[in-house]
């Protein structure tokens, strides 16, 4: 299999998997309008596909920087899509928060070893990495539409369990990348890649910023739809808009990213990216109209310009734990910002959605502040080769470096 089919697959499968972040989102407005949820309650649901996440997945981060675990991304595939289907029929607030949990368990097991293959897939390049990550924002942007389709029938959330086809072509899509490339499995199987000399101070203020950034696109996705109804009195349909803007304009922030980190460092975008998401965010909340779907496409790029950055930034800061690495940037900072939406539920019901959302625009310059006391780290010595992929180049079967026992 060529190269280039490999991170093509990948992605896709990436995309596959995140569609159910997306779906805990999209799912918000319905589950308001069919069982009556206050602002509050619809935050707990959102927390609870997160706050797994954020406690697991740096456990199978660790998980991976001594073993390969390949068969992780079919199993977690599937898992992440069975529970946001079955949230839909479940009797009761507990059980749907126990299945989206489930479905958080399934994305957090995902990420890890995933971004370990697609660093090995790409040979460590920037635009490599941020096709992997294009994937897993159009599963985000696809989420609202899937769901809207599903959903926005006669028969409502009882369609949710047509939500687990996504999930079953996913297993099945990363099965071949998985035996083209050649990564191993099984206690046995091999460990991780030559370590290097680890920047934690670096690393802990990274993820800092990675937190400021999760609170601000968990509020905006958990809120959004349902703001967006209310400024511009266009209902669900509105809110759906607003939300796959969000999404899809993750989607172009992701690859754009990848192209300015070519010609500049990836410290200097993310920076940059921050204070220009700060102004956006500003914007969404303030200004009226329908200009408000501008501003929700310039605070998402923004804020998705540094993502997959930050991913290759983190895994650069500690080249001896990239699991580790990984399930830190894309998984406990991310899922942190979960944590907040609660609050911002609370804060609307006793005030307004837009007071709540506010503060929002704040947080984008913590980013940048952080963002000022980073260095930009040197490319490990197995990967300091990797060039861009050519989308007409034929390259033969990538090898995958050896990994050394222990961890």
């Amino acid at each position: 299999m060529r190269r280039n089919t490999s991170i093509l697959m990948l992605s896709v499968g990436h995309g596959c998997v995140d569609v159910y972040q997306g779906a805990v989102a999209s799912l918000v407005p319905f589950f308001v309008a069919e069982r009556a949820y206050s602002y509050a309650a619809v935050s707990g649901v959102v927390l609870a596909a997160s706050v797994l996440s954020s406690v697991v997945q740096p456990v199978f981060g660790l998980l991976t920087d001594r073993w390969a675990m390949p068969w992780l991304l079919p199993v977690s595939t599937l898992l992440g899509g069975l529970g946001v289907a079955v949230s839909g029929v479940c009797e009761g607030y507990v059980p749907t928060l126990a299945c989206v949990a489930a479905s958080g368990l399934g994305v957090a097991a995902y990420h890890p070893e995933s971004a370990r293959v697609a660093r090995l897939a790409s040979r460590g390049s920037h635009s490599g990495m941020s096709w992997f990550s294009l994937g897993g924002n159009l599963g985000f942007a696809l989420a609202p539409l899937l769901v809207s389709a599903v959903v926005s029938t006669g028969f409502g959330l009882r369609l949710s369990p047509l939500l687990v086809v996504p999930a079953v072509a996913g297993s099945v899509l990363c099965l071949p990348v998985l035996r083209s490339l050649r990564v191993p499995g099984g206690a046995g199987g091999g460990s991780r890649v030559p370590a290097g000399s680890d920047d934690r101070a670096s690393f802990v203020r990274l993820s800092l910023a990675v937190v400021c950034r999760s609170v601000v696109f968990t509020g905006l996705s958990t809120f959004v739809s349902l703001y967006a109804g209310q400024r511009l009195g266009g209902g669900t349909a509105a809110g759906t808009a607003a939300l796959f803007v969000l999404y899809l304009g993750g989607a172009v922030g992701s690859v754009l990213g990848g192209r300015l980190a070519g010609r500049w460092d990836r410290v200097a975008v993310a920076r940059w990216s921050y204070l220009a998401a700060a102004v956006a965010v500003a914007g969404l909340v303030t200004v009226p109209g329908p200009v408000l779907y501008l501003f929700v496409a310039l605070a998402s790029i923004g804020l998705y310009v540094p993502f997959s950055l930050q991913v290759t930034l983190g895994q650069d800061y500690l080249p001896s734990r990239v699991g580790t690495a990984s399930g830190v940037t894309l998984g406990l900072t991310v899922s942190v910002g979960g944590l907040a939406s609660p609050l911002l539920g609370g804060l609307a019901d006793a005030t307004s959605l837009q007071a709540a959302l506010l503060p929002l625009s704040l947080m984008p310059v913590l980013s940048w502040l952080l963002f000022r006391t980073l260095p930009e780290p040197r490319v490990p010595a197995h990967l300091a080769g990797a060039r861009e992929p050519d989308p007409g180049e034929g390259a033969g079967q990538l090898p995958v470096p050896p990994r050394q026992p222990g961890a």
